[in-house]
């Protein structure tokens, strides 16, 4: 089926501020609000794409809203076709870099016309891709803060019952290890065995402590520990996959596909999920990053969603197969 012309003919966006149901507070930081961009890429033809992108920080969606205007003064009048123009964008951001608000933006843009696309053919987004419309697996990750022992296992019932969940992800990184131990464990006696636990240390660990603290949780059937510290150290990561049994998670910080094939190369974790607006390129895998595509197909594939806190940004969850 041939691709519809569609031609560029303006880009807007509005900055808004959503309040969040819980105060979320984690190892790093609190939030208590969501500062989200909107984009709407209007056409000639009179179809418009939609995206958004979360901007972190209030400021952040200001940020990305320039880098947005100057996108569109090098696409406009540009007849739309994704994968062409997002290689031209990267190049044109080299001297900026190819990570942080620039690859933020850039992946607004590329969803966006990604989106017009698969309105003009009438099509779900995901059968515009390439995929088919299924149900997916995903965990909600809408609180369970580091709060009490007694609050986040009240939380951890009422996340469940929203829309039928089975697994929710908490949050540790308390003073203590003793503290998320017994928060863990209020949580399961709430919830009972059945339901999955990933649990989250936000990148506020050492090595030395993520080993510590993640070798006490082999013993507690947690799901997996995401990110004990910081998203680049990926030496830091292999050690700790290696002296920890419960799998180790990290990728949601991953900026481009070669970012995950140096992970993947490191056997930095058991388990990587990218988020769409750092990984750039809705479709880039297999064609642009040969070793992340060869990567994948060795891999086993689950399609958890890293989207019960903003749906958009689902991604791929692979698993190394590492031996025990």
């Amino acid at each position: 089926m041939s691709r519809p012309i569609l031609t560029i003919r303006e880009l807007r966006t509005r900055a808004v501020v959503v309040p969040m149901e819980r105060q979320l507070h984690t190892r790093i930081a609190t939030f208590d609000k969501a500062p989200f961009l909107l984009i709407d890429l209007e056409t000639e033809e009179g179809v418009t794409g939609h995206a958004y992108l979360f901007g972190y920080l209030n400021r952040g969606t200001t940020y990305m809203a320039a880098i947005l205007r100057d996108i569109l003064a090098t696409t406009k009048g540009q007849r739309i076709a994704p994968v062409d123009q997002y290689t031209t964008i990267e190049k044109s951001l080299t001297l900026a870099g190819h990570q942080g608000l620039a690859t933020m933006a850039a992946s607004g843009f590329d969803i966006a016309c990604w989106d017009a696309l698969s309105k003009a053919r009438g099509l779900p987004l995901v059968r515009q891709l390439g995929g088919t419309v299924q149900s997916i697996r995903a965990y909600n990750s809408n609180g369970l803060g580091l709060s009490s022992p007694e609050t986040v296992a009240e939380e951890a019932i009422e996340l469940l019952a929203d829309r039928n969940f089975d697994a929710v992800k908490v949050r540790i990184g308390r003073e203590t290890l003793a503290e998320d131990i017994q928060t863990i464990r209020a949580v399961r006696k709430a919830v009972g065995d059945d339901v999955i636990l990933p649990t989250d240390f936000n990148q506020g660990l050492s090595v030395s402590e993520s080993i510590h603290r993640g070798q006490a949780l082999d013993q507690e059937g947690v799901y997996w520990i995401e990110e004990p510290i910081r998203y680049d150290d990926l030496l830091g990561y292999a050690k700790i996959t290696r002296e920890v049994k419960t799998p180790i998670q990290l990728g949601e910080n991953f900026y481009g596909p070669k970012t995950m094939a140096d992970a993947i190369r490191a056997n930095a974790g058991d388990y990587m999920m990218p988020d769409l607006q750092r990984i750039g390129e809705s479709p880039p895998f297999p064609n642009r990053f040969p070793p992340i595509g060869s990567s994948l197909l060795a891999a086993k594939l689950t399609r958890p969603s890293h989207g019960a806190k903003v749906p958009l940004y689902q991604g791929y969850v692979v698993s190394s197969n590492r031996q025990r």
